[in-house]
């Protein structure tokens, strides 16, 4: 599966990018679906002492593409993005998807990377989600569209949300996640191209699988994982966690594959410990 990720195209895409803050670098990645607005949850306040970069990865967002590629295509593109922003070293911070691309960036530019956070992610990812009914659909249809129109609507959450698949997003249905699936995921959702779909499911389809290289990763990490999440497994995650060389590992009870906007307090606050923990990483010794 490797090989998908080691190819080089001459093509790059020109990537929309949120650019937030001063000071030293943080590329932050979004999943899938999703966008570089997804991100704010991180990016509105890492940017206040660093500066953030939040692309729309090929075929999400605003970075529009016509035509199939392949997922080592995004890498491509974000070499090209960090060569266009002159970004000689940077942090890099990944979910789902995102942490994925950021450990395979590390893999391919490890002068320039210099840690990675790992946000609900894995180099092995399995998952445990149920099949989906129409009654999950319909469910799903009618609070997405409620909760566009009142995020903060508790009648909406526990009628129809609770019965939908957000049940396997989220495990707290807050007025704060509600909120920043209507803000953030919807557009995401809605932005996401079908030929963006294709590369990840052709690539997951043929059994992604980078832990034996994980080893060739020698920055310090931090992989963050929800102890519900269903679409990337807590434990896939920690099994990243424990074939990276400098590693530490969060697991957040009572959380699933969207937990940064369920408990965004605590895993900011997280971050920043282990961000002083680790100066290297942000360019301080």
């Amino acid at each position: 599966m490797s090989d998908r990720f080691t190819q080089t195209t001459s093509t790059t895409a020109r990537l929309n990018v949120y650019i937030q803050g001063k000071g030293f670098p943080i590329l932050a990645l979004h999943g899938h679906p999703g966008s570089g607005r997804s991100l704010s949850v991180f990016t509105n306040h890492l940017s206040k002492r660093y500066q953030t970069f939040a692309p729309d990865l090929r075929g999400y967002g605003k970075s529009r593409f016509n035509g199939i590629f392949e997922m080592y295509e995004h890498l491509d593109d974000l070499e090209a993005l960090l060569d266009r922003f002159g970004i000689e070293k940077c942090l890099l911070l990944g979910w789902s998807l995102g942490g994925i691309l950021a450990m395979e960036l590390a893999l391919r530019l490890p002068q320039r990377v210099t840690g990675l956070i790992l946000v609900a992610t894995a180099a092995r990812p399995r998952g445990n989600h149920p099949p989906v009914t129409w009654q999950d659909n319909f469910y799903t249809g009618a609070a997405a569209l409620l909760n566009s129109i009142n995020p903060s609507w508790q009648w909406n959450r526990e009628t129809f949300g609770k019965r939908s698949l957000f049940r396997y997003l989220i495990q707290q249905h807050t007025p704060t996640a509600y909120n920043y699936i209507a803000k953030e995921a919807m557009r995401a959702y809605l932005q996401t191209s079908p030929t963006a779909t294709r590369a990840l499911y052709t690539a997951l389809r043929a059994g992604y699988d980078r832990l034996k290289d994980l080893q060739q990763i020698d920055c310090p990490s931090l992989v963050l994982a929800g102890a519900q999440d269903r679409h990337i497994t807590a434990e896939s995650s920690l099994e990243t966690a424990q074939y990276l060389k400098n590693s530490q590992w969060v697991c957040y009870p009572n959380t699933a594959h969207l937990f940064p906007w369920e408990i965004p307090q605590q895993v900011l606050g997280d971050i920043d410990r282990w961000l002083e923990e680790h100066p290297q990483v942000i360019g301080s010794q």
